[in-house]
């Protein structure tokens, strides 16, 4: 499991990847699903003939209201000379409900003139919205990545951005190259990256480790909900230091217009831009605190509480421990939420319907609660100190039950446990 939602429709099935390593998607051919109660396995798909330079699949998730997951899928063809990466990947869908039916999920166009609604590189890290008519994800441009190769200068720039269900699809033309794919929705980026952030400006040179913003987006003033992905972000404090900040991007209805920075599609020397209305805001403002920054170990994803109050995040605090952090999306002072004597293990992973989550620490599961204010109760241990370190863990669609990680001689297996 990877930090999705792997729990069918009816909790009856968790979905996952037989990737070899945490690295080996490129190598893997299976997604497959085990039953909860019988333990019984089951391929939901496979592709042949996957080694070390793809095609490879991985990383998939349950949609939230249909028997259908999407995952990681490596360009068809890949071999050495154009294997498995980054930023030639692409979201595959299969519709169980429908015989196991396949279909691309994102368009992808490298050759000029571009498709706006289609994308240049790889996709990945696919998460579906509440409703299940948007897919946000993680993005790398391969047209960058050419010509980083070109010009020694940086232009390899990950940021995040967002398909949509739409009626009419977008028209990719597939006959003049191999590259290219026909996908099922329309694709935009959402924020705006550079390679030379100015210090003290806010510009970002990185966008990642992304999060849909509650069920609905984040509560806004007039009592509506606007919704978003919260990420992390890298950029330059004033001081002249790299530093890694929480920030929140609105996601705008009507993705297919373009914003003030450029075209949806990009050209051959810059990225695809942000549609009109994607308004980016800083969350973390940490850069005077003794250990500034979120923590860049363990690896860890933002978070959001189901009603969209809150953003989770790791840090150091004042000792130098990772410990746990909420920031308000509605703005305010971050707080924070653990205590330990050592450092928090793994992202946060928050309750489908209360204000609820779950962490690891010390080799065990620790879970914590907001009162009605939103304020924290003291985080309590429900699980014994493993001998591996838990990981990856998840709440099952009803909130009773929590599954997660464990390497167990030397191989990756899924624990199910009672939620207490």
């Amino acid at each position: 499991m990877d930090h999705n939602q792997n729990f069918s429709l009816d909790d009856q099935w968790i979905v996952y990847d037989t990737r070899p390593d945490p690295s080996g998607i490129a190598r893997n051919q299976h997604i497959e699903k085990v039953n909860v109660e019988n333990g019984r396995t089951k391929i939901v798909y496979q592709v042949e003939g996957a080694n070390a330079f793809g095609p490879g699949v991985g990383a998939v998730s349950y949609h939230p209201l249909k028997n259908q997951v999407v995952f990681i899928h490596g360009l068809p063809g890949s071999d050495s000379l154009k294997p498995y990466a980054g930023h030639r990947r692409l979201g595959k869908i299969v519709d169980e409900s429908r015989g196991d039916h396949a279909y691309w999920m994102d368009s992808r166009d490298v050759i000029q003139p571009f498709t706006p609604g289609a994308l240049r590189g790889g996709t990945h890290r696919h998460q579906w919205s509440a409703d299940g008519n948007w897919i946000g994800f993680t993005y790398n441009d391969a047209l960058m990545v050419a010509l980083e190769e070109k010009t020694g200068a940086v232009h390899d720039l990950r940021t995040l951005g967002v398909s949509k269900r739409l009626s009419s699809a977008v028209k990719v033309d597939t006959a003049h190259s191999d590259e290219n794919i026909q996908g099922s929705w329309f694709s935009v980026l959402l924020v705006k990256v550079v390679s030379d952030p100015q210090p003290g400006t806010g510009e970002i040179s990185r966008a990642y480790s992304d999060w849909w913003v509650g069920k609905q987006g984040y509560p806004s003033q007039d009592g509506t909900f606007q919704r978003a992905r919260a990420f992390l972000g890298d950029l330059i404090s004033e001081k002249g230091a790299k530093v890694t900040e929480v920030f929140l991007v609105d996601v705008p209805e009507n993705i297919h217009i373009p914003g003030k920075n450029g075209p949806l599609e990009g050209t051959d020397k810059t990225m695809p831009m942000p549609p009109k209305g994607a308004k980016v805001r800083r969350l973390t403002f940490t850069e005077h605190k003794k250990f500034p920054g979120v923590a860049s170990e363990p690896r860890h994803w933002v978070s959001s509480s189901m009603d969209g109050s809150h953003i989770s995040f790791l840090a150091k605090d004042d000792a130098g421990i990772v410990q746990v952090f909420l920031v308000p999306t509605t703005g305010g002072e971050p707080f924070q939420v653990s205590y330990h004597d050592t450092s928090v293990q793994s992202m946060v992973r928050w309750h489908p319907e209360q204000r609820e989550f779950v962490y690891v620490c010390n080799q065990a599961l620790y879970l914590c609660q907001l009162d009605g204010t939103g304020k924290p109760e003291v985080p309590k241990k429900i699980s014994p100190s493993f001998d591996t370190k838990p990981f990856s863990p998840v709440y099952s669609r009803d909130g009773d039950r929590l599954a997660f990680n464990r390497y167990v001689d030397g191989y990756v297996q899924i624990f199910l446990a009672d939620r207490p």
